[in-house]
């Protein structure tokens, strides 16, 4: 056949595709065997909406892929099971290497050759998502990935339909294990959200949230990935090529007996929020894998993103800034649903009021910078003394803490070391004054007492130091 005559005959960006089948079942070299002009300009001319991404070489036909575009194991699977198992695919995907979005349509081609298989490589570049493209996929995987939708939207619990999620995943790829993995780049750790085991076998790799090391790990996955949308590990050519890219993750996964991974980034704005990965799966199902978790960490990364901004704005609405303890609002909401009944009231409880002693004159004489340090410090202190119970910063120097099932004379006794601390005038200073319940009173009683005794500790501290009050 001759490929070139074979290639001229398609407008759309396409190319012959030869992949080498080795004796045991593997494959070697992976060439572009010809390409219709769309496809040549895409690699020569800098102009080609695609090409900033690639490198930037003249077309010699029969060369290896690689010469064109990063080294991308997805890419190889996908091009030998079209070749040597006849089986056409379409994928429609946004690699991270390109801006854009590919709509790539693999056919397979005849060769006479039974240890060179041919396809041909067909793409459409569109530079925003098409979502009526997005939505060509089979019944199942449209099923799978709707059920997906409807228990991440569909849950008040955010973290248990992410579980329930991964169940699915791990389910559907027949994994020995299959996990959700938050990354922060900035801060340099990653946590768990969600895993599954089916059968509650144990691994070495559980450990890999504890083990500080393994970000270093995680650090590599991008750059193993190649610019593609995930990484699938089948067998051991490809656990070799691992290695041969990534010797350090392999190395974990090898101590780990890990012989097949799937790992997908969940990407968002342009930023990886973590990852999703399966390891030991039923390799006979990758295509379906590939095909639904394409889709499906869509909309994961998309609730991801929205889970954790939610978090941001309760963190804003319910920390003081300054200090980092609970303010005012957090205070207010947690007293309203005792009142409503909301939250059961605790089995004892104390209510506990301190007013920061000299923060005026400390404002006046040296300024509100250290008037905001001292702030600081009086939180600090009342967070290490009241380090079982919440704290909260009520005014402007003004904090409340709710200890629940601390003893009576446990309560009595830090308070009463406070006092004695305030009355040092290189410590800092509190009046002081608290309430204990273990009737089920009204919590608004508490609040009153506690903030009276307030007063008139006060009131007792500047009588003994009268020099100290605030003008």
């Amino acid at each position: 056949m001759n490929y070139q005559d074979f290639v001229n005959g398609f407008e759309l960006t396409t190319c012959i595709i030869s992949v080498e089948k080795f004796p045991n079942g593997g494959y070697g070299n992976i060439r572009i065997v010809a390409g219709n002009k769309p496809y040549i300009d895409s690699i020569e001319n800098p102009f080609n909406g695609a090409s900033a991404h690639m490198l930037n070489n003249k077309f010699v036909p029969n060369s290896p892929y690689e010469k064109y575009i990063p080294k991308d194991l997805n890419f190889e699977q996908t091009c030998y099971r079209c070749a040597f198992e006849k089986k056409p695919i379409h994928t429609y995907l946004r690699p991270e290497r390109f801006a854009c979005w590919l709509n790539q349509y693999i056919m397979p081609v005849e060769s006479d050759d039974p240890n060179i298989g041919y396809c041909s490589y067909t793409l459409d570049i569109t530079m925003e998502a098409d979502t009526e493209i997005m939505t060509h996929v089979s019944a199942s995987t449209a099923s799978s990935v709707l059920e997906t939708c409807i228990k991440l939207r569909g849950s008040n619990d955010f973290k248990q339909a992410i579980n329930d999620v991964i169940k699915d995943i791990c389910k559907l790829s027949g994994a020995q294990k299959c996990a959700l993995l938050l990354t922060d780049f900035k801060e340099g750790t990653c946590s768990v959200l969600a895993e599954s085991t089916p059968d509650d076998a144990r691994n070495s790799i559980d450990n890999y949230e504890s083990d500080k090391s393994f970000f270093e790990v995680v650090k590599t996955w991008n750059d193993t990935i190649a610019g593609s949308n995930c990484l699938i590990l089948q067998d051991s050519q490809d656990m070799d090529i691992l290695k041969s890219r990534n010797p350090l993750w392999h190395q974990s996964l090898a101590d780990a007996d890990v012989t097949s991974l799937v790992l997908f980034p969940l990407n968002y704005n342009g930023e990886t929020l973590g990852y999703i990965w399966a390891i030991n799966f039923d390799e006979s199902k990758a295509s379906k894998i590939k095909e639904t978790l394409e889709l499906t960490t869509y909309f994961i990364a998309s609730e991801i993103a929205n889970y954790q901004l939610l978090k941001r704005l309760e963190i804003m609405s319910s920390i003081d800034l300054l200090t980092g303890i609970y303010n005012r609002n957090a205070m207010n909401n947690r007293v309203d649903r005792y009142i409503a009944g909301t939250d059961p009231m605790p089995r004892s409880y104390s209510v506990v009021f301190a007013d920061l002693n000299g923060l005026k004159i400390m404002n006046d004489t040296e300024g509100h910078g250290a008037g905001d340090r001292l702030l600081k410090n009086a939180a600090s202190k009342l967070s290490e003394m009241f380090y079982d119970s919440d704290i909260y910063r009520a005014g402007g120097d003004e904090f409340m803490i709710i200890a629940v099932n601390v003893p009576e004379d446990v309560i009595e006794e830090r308070i009463e070391k406070l006092r004695k601390d305030s009355e040092d005038p290189d410590n800092i200073s509190f009046a002081i004054g608290g309430y204990y319940d273990d009737k089920g009173g009204d919590i608004r009683f508490a609040m009153r007492t506690a903030d009276e005794r307030m007063y008139a500790d006060k009131d007792r501290y500047y009588s003994k130091f009268p020099e100290r009050k605030r003008k």
